[in-house]
This record gives C-alpha cells, structure tokens and sequence, in this order.
C-alpha cells in the first residue's frame, strides 16, 4: 500500500482515466482505426504508457514500453475472433486511488488500473464486454451446430440417400456456400455498435 502511494505522490503510477468523445481526435489509437469499414471509438482509456481503444470491430492496445519512451507497439484484437472471458472490476479500498478492469482475450490478460472516480463510466464497459462475450460464446454453438450439421448431410451422402438433381459436386458447392455463410457471416457477429450504443453512456 505505502509502496503504491509513493507512486502516486512521485507521479510515477501508470493509473488510467476515461477519454470523452470530444479528444479521441487526440489519441494515437484514433491513427489505427479502420474508418474506411466504419470503425468509430465507443470508449478509450489512456493511461502514461498505454491506450486501450474500444471500437465497435476490436480492441486496440497502443502499448508503450514506458512513459518516458516514444516506442510504440500497436496490437489488434478483433471481437469476430478473440473471445472475451472473464470480465471482472475489481474496487477500490478506502485508500486505494484506483479501480482494476479485468478481461481476457483467449490467452492474453489484461488487468487495467483506472482512476476511481470514473467507475460509473467503467460499469459502462463492464456490461458491454459481458454481453459480448455472450454473444460471441452463442457463436460458437451455432457453428459447432453448422458443422454438426454438415456431418449430418456427409452421412446421408455416404448412403446414397441425397435427394435432389444435379449430382454430388453440384450439392457440394451448395453446400459449402451455405456452410460458409452460417460459418463467416451469420454466426460471427462482427460489428458491436449496438452493444456499445445500448450501454456506453460517456
């Protein structure tokens, strides 16, 4: 605790705060966006080292080796795939002068310490990354289904039971169009903007 307080008073903590809509013109995060495919920020934290960049299509993590150093490592985590597991805030003590944000993405971990007079904003995210999760883990069960099945459909090939005209390469093509479709586009949800509409009030 005395360790962390001396970081404060000495200005050497890397304690995060909130951006508002109006500067994230500011940030270097707004640089990497994809605005051409409608890529727009719904929430960004900004510490001394770090800048973690909420969009409707990913996470953007402008990592810095330290606040001194001008190097920087830009790293992208798109929603359609890397899957957001355990969401958690963790609060602040009496004395303590920050919040924890905690997710992972697949196997990367992020623990982001934010100063704890923006939880109510950092509720906001909290809820939009447990529904995104949600709904990517619904995803996964409609292509694990899609592919089962498939498999369904290749047995009824092996028996020679395929009703329809046009032969097997003809059936094939068919289906790996609809497969792909369900696979790539109907249960992959890409673009949160409705999630972060519903919940991000900054």
């Amino acid at each position: 605790m005395f360790k962390r307080l001396a970081a404060e008073a000495l200005g050497i903590s890397d304690i995060g705060v909130i951006v508002g809509p109006a500067d994230y013109n500011k940030v270097d995060a707004d640089d990497y966006l994809f605005s051409e495919d409608g890529e727009q920020i719904f929430f960004l934290i900004k510490s001394k080292k770090d800048e973690y960049c909420f969009t409707n299509l990913a996470l953007i993590h402008v990592d810095g080796d330290s606040a001194v150093s001008s190097k920087r490592s830009i790293k992208r985590y798109d929603y359609s795939s890397h899957q957001i597991t355990k969401v958690s805030i963790e609060t602040a003590g009496t004395l303590d002068m920050d919040v924890e944000l905690k997710f992972d993405l697949d196997a990367e971990h992020f623990s982001i310490d934010i100063k704890k007079t923006y939880i109510e904003q950092l509720k906001d995210i909290y809820k939009a990354l447990i529904t995104i999760g949600k709904q990517q883990r619904r995803d996964a069960v409609c292509r694990d289904n899609a592919l089962r099945t498939l498999e369904a459909t290749a047995s009824v090939h092996k028996l020679n039971l395929a009703p329809g005209d046009g032969g097997l390469v003809s059936q094939y093509g068919q289906l790996l169009a609809a497969l792909n479709t369900a696979m790539l586009d109907t249960h992959t949800k890409r673009d949160f903007s409705d999630v972060f509409t519903k919940y991000i009030h900054n």
